[in-house]
């Protein structure tokens, strides 16, 4: 690995260390300040602090189902460290490893919650819209997938892509319709 390469790995552990110090210390925050009392209602009827043990997803959707998520996670993680480690160090894929930085803060913030506590903490409550209750984590996964859908949609051209992705096919020929 050349020094270009390390250093970015340095950056890229340094920076998911301190997004992952910032989710922890709020839901630490949360769970000090929130547990077992009233909600703090930042504005009326539209957003408030809300401290809530959540086992499952989004809408309470997969309750309990914590080695599921625990191997989902680790897969994912391991495919973006992946894509990272064959990201070139051009300015081009700048945004990419920032993206990947953010995404890996998020989901070994929620992954330290679920093998620790085996429930995630959420505290951010939307409830003029009654989004579901959500974390610092959270913030980083749903930015992480709009950078990462906006790169995919309009930054990067298909081949820039395909050249992340480790596990592509080594023929890229298509298969001829008589092929099962």
């Amino acid at each position: 690995m050349d020094r270009k390469k390390r250093n970015s790995c340095i950056l890229y552990l340094a920076g998911t260390l301190v997004l992952l110090g910032v989710d922890q210390y709020t839901k630490y925050l949360a769970a000090a300040y929130l547990k077992g009392g009233k909600s703090i209602i930042l504005i009326k009827d539209v957003f408030q602090l809300q401290y809530l043990e959540n086992q499952g997803a989004a809408f309470g959707m997969l309750q309990g189902k914590k080695l599921w998520f625990v191997a989902i996670t680790l897969f994912m993680l391991a495919a973006m460290l992946a894509v990272y480690l064959r990201a070139p160090m051009g300015k081009r894929y700048r945004w990419m490893r920032l993206d990947l930085l953010l995404l890996t803060a998020g989901a070994v913030g929620n992954l330290i919650d679920r093998l620790t506590l085996d429930y995630v903490v959420d505290f951010f409550y939307f409830e003029l819209i009654n989004f579901p209750v959500f974390n610092v984590a959270d913030i980083y996964v749903t930015v992480g997938m709009g950078i990462l859908a906006v790169l995919i949609l309009f930054y990067h051209q298909e081949e820039e892509l395909e050249m992340l992705w480790p596990f592509r096919r080594a023929d890229k020929t298509p298969p001829s319709m008589g092929d099962k």
